[in-house]
């Protein structure tokens, strides 16, 4: 396979250094690789021109920002490589942070040196196989939209014109998206899962699916039950002026608050 390889080539540095001995592990594997100064090019147009000149079948970058920008949008696959930086330093500016979401999002895959830097870059980013995997699916899934963030007004606006809020999380902690459902006046249909059960009471302030099978079946009973719906919305709302109450919930900080502000006392 031919080989775009884009990484920082300033002479004596890590970055060079190391896409050097990652270029000799692909050529000893028969690959081409041709290896580039990502500061050599200011633009993924750029880019183009160089992967149709080189013949190029897929790219790899070294440093998430630097180099992986430069690979969106084109036709071949690529992979990327942490440089460091980009996550120690770039991912703290928040420009920077979401393009190197998009970079991570397209790529097949990423390299960390360490598992620290791992952990990091997890905690920065949407895990991008999985995220590939959902669009994937909902391409495939006729009636079905993916719909980027909103601002919190317009979210609500489009929740309270469905006919339910799905939770369908492998794990949660207390969901806020839940929550605001029944707000909302909402009903709830939620994956029966400890975060999401401590909340929605079955058939009582929502209902819990375990399978798929399951959710299609409460999914057709809710929309031919009017008074299950009716009663899963007024209890929902309740439970929630009841337990979650956004005054209580201030209150109660600013209690709290007022003990921090006894302990500096002493």
């Amino acid at each position: 396979m031919r080989l775009l390889f884009l990484a920082v080539l300033r002479p004596h540095t890590g970055n060079a250094v190391t896409a050097q001995r990652v270029r000799a592990h692909l050529e000893a594997a028969g690959h081409v690789c041709v290896l580039k100064d990502a500061f050599d090019f200011e633009s993924p147009s750029e880019i183009a021109n160089l992967i149709l000149a080189e013949d190029c079948e897929a790219a790899l970058a070294l440093h998430l920002y630097r180099g992986g920008r430069l690979l969106q949008g084109h036709r071949i696959p690529f992979g990327v490589i942490f440089g460091g930086t980009d996550v120690n330093e770039d991912a703290n500016q928040a420009e920077k942070n979401t393009v190197m979401g998009r970079v991570l999002e397209e790529a097949r895959f990423a390299v960390a040196f360490t598992e620290s830097m791992k952990e990091m870059a997890q905690a920065q980013w949407v895990d991008p196989v999985f995220t590939r995997e959902v669009k994937a699916k909902v391409k495939r899934a006729a009636g079905v939209r993916l719909i980027g963030e909103m601002p919190q007004e317009d979210l609500h606006a489009v929740v309270k014109n469905c006919f339910a809020v799905v939770n369908s999380s492998v794990s949660e902690g207390m969901s806020a998206a839940i929550l605001e459902a029944m707000d909302l006046e909402v009903p709830v249909l939620a994956r029966n899962i400890p975060g999401n059960a401590a909340v929605v009471k079955h058939e009582v302030t929502g209902l819990l699916f375990s399978n798929p099978q399951e959710f299609v079946h409460l999914a057709k009973r809710l929309v031919s039950d009017p008074a299950l719906e009716k009663e899963i919305v007024v209890n929902g709302r309740e439970y929630v002026r009841m337990y979650h109450s956004w005054q209580v919930e201030r209150d109660t900080y600013q209690q709290l608050i007022r003990k921090l502000e006894g302990s500096t006392e002493d």
